[in-house]
């Protein structure tokens, strides 16, 4: 089972999710996404990742001398820069416009900030509810906004509907990953929704979001989702209610980088077989 915790460990599993997201988007809009353009979003995806992870890694490596560092972390980097060769090569291929990458570049790299070595912008590691609200965005943005090679002027409402929709959903889950780390992030000084939110606020916030999907996938046929479709996205709207209830109570490795992220794979795998 080493090459299955490696897939796991090294955010390979979540890059491919976020291509089954992107094809979800495709096909419930129904766009023809390129494969240059999928081939970009699960490399940008995996470098971003690799990224944040080595970053996140050196931040609080304490005294660790950088040479036993980056010996340590050696497959994480050489995954890095294998995902940029193969994003750049991508991005060259595709028909993405330079700006949109432009953005989701800016937005990686935001979310970044708090754990630069930089003190003077530590004050950044206290902004918990924008830092869970960026990354959703983000997913929401490379998944839902990209594959639609598309302006914001011209987005339709099924475009808006689909984007939304794809916010929440990610939203939530993340909010699920936030519970899991909130005694380590309260350790490192870092603040996320778990940690500045009381947990009645929290509850809360998690019963809006899946009224919200819940509700609003009644209006799905209105923007030329089929009825089956629908009801694919509703189970996983409850599928993920399910796994958030299980996430309250202690829960391994696998439940999260498996169970949790497989939420994405498994959303986009029911709206295809439905479509067939």
């Amino acid at each position: 089972m080493k090459w299955f915790h490696f897939i796991l460990s090294h955010s390979i599993f979540v890059a491919f999710c976020a291509v089954a997201l992107s094809f979800q988007t495709g096909q419930l809009l129904h766009v023809d996404i390129p494969a240059f353009l999928y081939g970009f979003i699960f490399f940008a995806t995996l470098c971003s990742y690799n990224f944040y992870w080595i970053l996140s890694r050196f931040a609080f490596s304490g005294n660790v001398p950088v040479a036993a560092f980056l010996k340590k972390e050696a497959t994480g980097i050489a995954l890095f820069a294998i995902s940029s060769i193969g994003l750049f090569i991508c991005l060259l291929m595709s028909s993405v416009q330079l700006i949109h990458v432009a953005i989701a570049v800016l937005l990686t790299v935001v979310y970044s900030i708090p754990l630069l070595p930089f003190t003077f912008l530590h004050f950044t590691r206290k902004a918990g509810v924008l830092k869970t609200v960026l990354l959703a965005f983000t997913w929401a943005y490379v998944t839902a906004f990209l594959p639609l090679q598309k302006d914001w002027l011209l987005m339709s409402s099924a475009d808006v509907f689909i984007l939304t929709r794809r916010f929440l959903f990610m939203l939530m889950l993340c909010i699920i990953f936030d519970n899991r780390d909130e005694a380590v992030d309260k350790i490192r000084g870092l603040h996320s929704l778990a940690t500045d939110l009381k947990p009645n606020q929290l509850l809360l916030l998690i019963a809006v979001i899946f009224i919200i999907l819940f509700g609003t996938n009644f209006l799905s046929v209105n923007y030329g989702i089929s009825l089956a479709q629908s009801i694919a996205l509703q189970t996983s709207t409850i599928a993920l209610l399910v796994v958030y209830y299980f996430s309250t109570r202690k829960q391994g490795y696998l439940f999260y980088y498996f169970i949790v992220d497989g939420l994405m794979l498994f959303s986009a795998l029911t709206t295809f077989v439905a479509g067939i």
